[in-house]
């Protein structure tokens, strides 16, 4: 169980999910792996410079609603192919 009581979908229910989803034609979207590799050996800003120029009343949004935490500072290449969000086609 989940913080207020909410409980989670176990293997049986992702199952039931996926025959459902299947049986009306459509096809499960798998996580896009990344396609390019960050770029190595460039100096990039602290996760603490980074950080501090997102606004904090934004930060506490991110918080509140997905428990966002800032993990790591990367960056890649401008060729790099971006992943449209689904639906933005």
């Amino acid at each position: 169980m989940v913080d207020g009581g909410t409980e989670w979908p176990d293997e049986t229910d992702e199952s039931a999910f996926l025959a459902d989803a299947a049986a009306r034609g459509e096809e499960p979207t798998p996580v896009a792996a990344p396609k390019t590799a960050p770029v190595v050996g460039e100096k990039l800003p602290s996760l603490d410079e980074v950080v501090a120029r997102v606004p904090a009343p934004l930060r506490a949004l991110l918080d509140d609603l997905f428990r966002a935490k800032f993990t790591m500072v990367r960056r890649y290449p401008a060729e790099a192919p971006r992943i449209d969000p689904p639906g933005a086609n």
